[in-house]
């Protein structure tokens, strides 16, 4: 099935009689005929047995979104975050380390930086545009994988997938890509040799601003027996001793994620979380059209407009990046631009607030237009060399543009820019 076809189907197929919509079963718990059954998944969770878990709900998603990006299975978190964390927790223990490109979301970069280093995990940044051999000397022997982002948030800055995924598969450790903006309308990290592909569901995927939640999808390709990665070949004390690469082959990394995280964390999403993301999935394709379409159209705008100072959309030609967007990214680099005002901060809060249409929000990938300041919100814990590092200069402005009729949009940027 195509994508279009694949967000409508995937995941569930009803049977004779059943709604043809996918059911939320709100239910934490489940009944089984035997004291022995239930025992039996406690050694081997083949079924669902505890919403912390697993939910039959969530699994529908689960499965539309791993089909989607080309996966083996997928797993469904509370978060974007918690999707960050246990992608690097599934693989990583404390004295561990794990390279992550600097042109990053300000949250994760806080977790990897601060959070991660508390659990004994070090986090080395690199610049994405940096050379292979200067990227390589990065690694230490503890170092575990690495990360980065499709389109960077704010920064927007592609990443050159096959390059980092041929680092990481050459110093035998995965590729994890985190492929928010773009989502797998827009690109399939899988197919260029990334091995893990995470989400913050709560923007394109959802976008309508309804839940908070996020996903981690297993490519199924990464070799764990390659001697680095013990825990996924040895017996697992905590499970019985279950071997995750013997008992389930190419989805050992996310059966593990669910079996050891989420069974300690309980980091997972309400079914009716997952039954809003479903139907947000639903018009994924046709929305990532329509986004990209007024985007461009916004970003040619504001490109002309003399009163601002730069214009950063991968898919605008002349941008740094407009090469790497037409590899990875041909059909458009979503709805989201990042811009810098003439006058600095002050006169980028006083478009900000002039707009009457967008909303001034801490959101973004929305079906509504929204802006936001970085570096006074997603990025305030960052220090000034840090936001630099990530692409954030002080007086940058993330505009979202949404689903409204372009000519409102642009005519709400020309109004507010008058005020300045």
């Amino acid at each position: 099935m195509k994508d279009e076809t694949k967000c409508l189907h995937s995941g569930y197929t009803p049977k004779n009689g059943d709604p043809r919509v996918m059911p939320i079963v709100q239910s934490t718990t489940y009944v089984f005929d035997s004291t022995e059954h239930i025992g039996q998944l406690f050694d081997m969770p083949t079924a669902h047995m505890y919403s912390r878990f697993s939910n039959p709900t969530v699994e529908v998603v689960e499965k539309k979104i791993a089909d989607l990006e080309g996966g083996v299975a997928a797993m469904c978190t509370s978060s974007g975050q918690a999707a960050s964390l246990f992608s690097i927790l599934n693989i990583c223990n404390s004295g561990d380390s794990f390279i992550s490109t600097s042109t990053i979301y300000g949250g994760t970069v806080n977790l990897f930086a601060n959070t991660l280093k508390k659990l004994g995990i070090e986090c080395i940044f690199v610049d994405p545009n940096s050379d292979e051999e200067t990227i390589n000397k990065a690694f230490k022997p503890n170092t575990k994988a690495v990360f980065g982002e499709t389109l960077a948030n704010p920064a927007l800055t592609v990443l050159d997938i096959e390059k980092f995924a041929k680092i990481a598969h050459n110093n035998g450790v995965p590729l994890i890509i985190d492929n928010t903006f773009a989502t797998p309308i827009l690109c399939k990290p899988i197919e260029y040799g990334a091995d893990i592909v995470i989400h913050s569901t709560s923007k394109y995927m959802d976008g309508h601003a309804l839940q908070v939640g996020g996903v981690i999808v297993d490519s199924g390709n990464f070799d764990w027996t390659n001697g680095k990665f013990p825990e996924f070949t040895e017996p697992d004390e905590s499970y019985h001793g279950v071997v995750y690469t013997r008992d389930f082959g190419k989805a050992a990394y996310i059966v593990k994620a669910r079996m050891q995280l989420m069974r300690d964390f309980g980091a997972y999403p309400a079914a009716h979380s997952a039954f809003l993301l479903n139907i947000g999935l639903e018009t994924l394709p046709i929305r990532m059209k329509q986004y990209c379409e007024n985007a461009l159209t916004v970003a040619k705008y504001l490109k002309a407009s003399d009163k601002i100072e730069t214009v950063n959309y991968p898919a605008l030609e002349g941008n740094p990046y407009f090469d790497l967007a037409q590899k990875y990214l041909p059909k458009g680099t979503s709805g989201v631009i990042s811009f810098v005002i003439k006058g600095g901060k002050n006169a980028a809060v006083k478009f900000m607030d002039g707009l009457k249409l967008a909303s001034n929000e801490v959101h973004v990938a929305d079906i509504r237009t929204c802006v936001l300041h970085p570096a006074s919100a997603t990025h305030r814990q960052l220090t000034d060399d840090q936001l630099i590092a990530a692409g954030v200069n002080p007086g940058m402005i993330r505009l979202s543009v949404g689903l409204e009729n372009i000519d409102d949009i642009i005519e709400d940027i020309r109004q507010s820019l008058e005020r300045v």
